[in-house]
């Protein structure tokens, strides 16, 4: 009997949520896997610094795995790889610019073995039963692709990020003939970014940045600039670099991240930036105000970002004052706005001025909107969607929006987390569940589990209990009144001395010189569980509870 083919869609990330972007391809013995990136943590994930998609399914089948194609440049969608390529040996393929910056953070993570295939827009590359052509389309950053995927069972295109911006600062307009050429030979599945879909018409044009730019720079001639905005985001440098240039200001730039983007755009000609215009930022001290304009990270209120440190008075360098102008160019990423306002709130306290979305034009989206997601959809024609990147909002109302384009719903899956979407060439269903999840980066160690994670909630929240006893080591007599240390969590006396009480009762049940003698963790739990017991009781409040026996 003739055997099925069926291809395999996996979401290991960026279904559900935003960022951490990861989906696999698989079809017998062959896996392709589409981006690797992070996400930063939410305010629930005290002392975390990244997290990134739990791989364990991709580690259980790292001899199927041909290659990992990189969309595009940004974090949630590469900064993940020096993580996956520890525990996974797979050929790297990307466009220039993407593969310098992952370059930098291999290097950073001091991962040693890996191969990086740089590729351009046209580029046909064939990994095991797949072959993967790499479009051109328009996002904020340079290098910025779509996927067209030939597999067994027809051709599945995946959108990455994009938006269809018909006056590029680099003059390179999303590959529309290309695309259109792959609709009209047939697309069997469409995977399409969602971000942007709850937006109607239209992302406008880069351009639109360039101009307010270029206003505001001639509206402050007299003032010291700021501009805060992403650091990937070359396009943006670059008009802020050649608006410098024509108001006759130096620029100075501010932030880890900034100066890396900067160095490996104009390493590989994606941005040019004249000699004797830039002024290292120690330096500016010798600048007049109105000849500097300062190109700064930390537009997402990021904690320890340059213009955050600013805002707090505690950058070396750089001290706002009442003759700043400080233009933040970016939208914040939702979960960002609180530490965003307060950035704000804290440069005005100092006496600035500052331009933000809410009051001009100085920050577009890479991100399509409904009208561009029409156009996409409409010009490839697929079988079968399934929308991503974006929460579960996006991706109903994603699926919304195909429907009005005349697609059917058995035609279409709303994937989560954890997902196998099986597809033949006249079907698709979901299939099997598989590991997922996350994984908690803290400094250079992994967490694997939320266990870190939930006991710093606890921590933060209810605070800490150290129960302290001291026993003799030869007749397990308790020795003193135990004491009871208490950090974060409020006990009044006459708890504290209940606390106290319950110590001692506890140990006073158990055979101590036994115990002494062989183990003490049974007296340890008890002391833990008595203790939460009354706490929890007197004050709705669950803190950590570690009990200290001391044998003297």
């Amino acid at each position: 009997m003739k055997e099925k083919k069926v291809l395999k869609v996996r979401f290991l990330g960026g279904v559900g949520e935003i960022g951490k972007n990861m989906t696999a391809l698989e079809y017998g013995k062959d896996i392709i896997v589409i981006d690797a990136g992070l996400t930063f943590p939410s305010v629930d994930m005290p002392g975390i610094d990244q997290v990134i998609p739990d791989t364990t399914y991709l580690l259980q089948n790292k001899d199927k795995i041909r290659g990992i194609i990189l969309t595009h440049g940004h974090e949630d969608h590469i900064g993940g790889l020096p993580y996956v390529l520890k525990d996974i040996s797979a050929p790297v393929y990307g466009t220039k610019l993407t593969l310098v910056l992952c370059e930098h953070k291999l290097k950073e993570q001091k991962v040693s073995d890996y191969t990086l295939n740089c590729v351009n827009p046209g580029t046909v590359v064939k990994l095991g039963c797949f072959t993967v052509e790499f479009i051109h389309v328009n996002h904020s950053i340079p290098g910025s692709c779509a996927l067209s995927i030939g597999t067994p069972v027809g051709t599945v295109f995946h959108s990455g990020d994009f938006k269809i911006d018909l006056t590029p600062i680099n003059g390179a307009m999303i590959d529309m003939p290309r695309i259109s050429e792959i609709g009209k030979k047939g697309v069997l599945l469409l995977l399409c970014e969602s971000t942007n879909v709850e937006h109607e018409g239209y992302t406008m044009s880069e351009h639109v940045v360039g101009e307010t730019l270029d206003r505001l720079f001639a509206d402050n001639v007299k003032r010291r600039i700021i501009v805060a905005t992403f650091a990937t985001n070359v396009h943006r440098l670059q008009q802020i670099v050649d608006l410098a240039v024509k108001h006759k200001r130096k620029v100075a730039f501010s932030g880890r991240s900034m100066l890396n983007v900067v160095e490996a755009a104009v390493k590989i000609g994606e941005m040019n930036i004249p000699e004797n215009i830039t002024v290292d930022i120690s330096k500016i001290k010798n600048v007049a105000d109105k000849d500097l304009v300062i190109v700064s990270t930390g537009s997402q209120g990021e904690p320890m970002s340059a213009l955050t440190r600013m805002a707090a008075g505690d950058h070396d360098q750089v001290k706002v004052g009442a003759n700043d102008t400080i233009i933040i160019s970016a939208s914040p990423i939702p979960g960002n706005e609180k530490n965003i306002y307060q950035v704000i709130n804290n440069l005005y306290r100092m006496g600035a001025e500052v331009v933000y979305k809410s009051i001009e034009k100085i920050h577009v989206s890479g991100h399509a909107c409904q009208e561009e997601l029409k156009i996409l959809h409409t010009l490839l024609k697929p079988k079968f969607f399934i929308p991503v990147h974006g929460e579960y909002r996006h991706l109903k109302k994603h699926v919304k929006l195909a429907r009005s384009l005349g697609m059917k719903e058995t035609n279409m899956v709303i994937a989560e987390l954890g997902d196998t979407v099986e597809l033949t060439e006249k079907t698709i269903k979901s299939g099997e569940k598989f590991q997922f999840g996350a994984r908690y980066i803290d400094g250079l160690s992994i967490d694997d589990t939320q266990t870190v994670v939930r006991d710093r909630k606890r921590l933060a929240e209810d605070g800490l209990i150290v129960a302290v006893c001291c026993v003799s080591d030869y007749s397990g007599e308790i020795m003193q009144e135990p004491d009871i240390i208490n950090k974060g969590s409020i006990l009044s006396e006459v708890q504290v001395q209940e606390a106290k009480r319950i110590v001692y009762k506890t140990i006073s049940e158990f055979d101590v010189k036994a115990a002494v003698a062989s183990d003490m963790s049974e007296i340890r739990n008890s002391i833990r569980k008595n203790l939460r017991n009354y706490i929890f009781k007197a004050t709705k409040k669950n803190p950590m509870i570690i009990p200290v026996i001391t044998e003297v």
